[in-house]
């Protein structure tokens, strides 16, 4: 088991946004959190990756409590994710976005790759060199000297995904990774997402295209009001009456 989430909570006042949650990830598994606007499924990955602290239960990974730690070290622990808002550095080149994404791994600053003032030592020239591969992977080395904010929406999501992956995480969280992009080019962000996960990485993902999310993982959980209220194969939520009533709609029952 990759991850667990035991007995997890987290309020604001009154309000209980993840409510006694518990979640187990295995390693390699292509999980999908599904569930209504408000169900609490980005308030469970802002605790995962330390952007929340919880209010109760805990978190464990690869074995180790790692709920309340700052997101820093949960990051260099092997966890990274991306956001609902496509969150990139829009007014610096591709590359250099890149660059930032493996800063931890390297003695060099955050100015120093946005500014391009990297040397030319060996350990640079290693830089690039996964720079360039990520860049290949996420289907964007024509790009690679594009200021970010020139890029479409689309090229902008994969762009986060480089990022998020270039320093090989163990655990990949991706907050609605097709959110705002049309229809046909859903696949092509789907083509790279399976590539991820069939290198081995475990990735959790949220989504509201059920077209997408049923063809690519392996189980999905539904929540709502921050409980776990179905779990299971695709087939399964997708005869599940209960997940039916709560988000999937009519069109699924059987």
């Amino acid at each position: 088991m990759l991850l667990r989430a035991k007995n997890l909570s987290k309020g604001f006042g009154g309000l209980r946004a993840i409510d006694r949650l518990t979640v187990e990830v295995e390693k390699g598994q292509l999980l999908g959190i599904i569930g209504p606007n408000g169900a609490g499924k980005s308030t469970f990955f802002n605790l995962l990756s330390g952007d929340l602290a919880p209010t109760g239960g805990g978190i464990f990974f690869e074995e180790e409590l790692i709920s309340g730690l700052p997101s820093h070290i949960i990051a260099q622990k092997g966890i990274s994710r991306t956001f609902q808002t496509t969150r990139v550095f829009r007014n610096a080149k591709v590359l250099d976005n890149i660059m930032v994404g493996l800063i931890p791994g390297i003695q060099h600053g955050l100015w120093d790759a946005l500014a391009g003032r990297l040397g030319k030592s060996r350990k640079d020239e290693r830089l690039l060199a996964r720079c360039e591969e990520v860049l290949r992977f996420v289907d964007l080395e024509g790009k690679a000297q594009t200021t970010a904010g020139e890029l479409d929406q689309e090229q902008q999501k994969r762009l986060a995904i480089g990022l998020a992956i270039a320093r090989g995480p163990k655990l990949l969280l991706l907050d609605e990774p097709t959110g705002g992009i049309n229809v046909e080019e859903i696949n092509h962000l789907m083509s790279i997402i399976r590539k991820i996960s069939e290198g081995g990485t475990t990735i959790c993902l949220i989504e509201h295209k059920m077209k997408m999310v049923m063809e690519l993982c392996e189980k999905i959980i539904v929540l709502n009001y921050g409980q776990k209220i179905a779990e299971g194969t695709p087939d399964e939520i997708r005869r599940n009456p209960v997940a039916i009533k709560a988000y999937l709609g009519d069109e699924y029952a059987a």
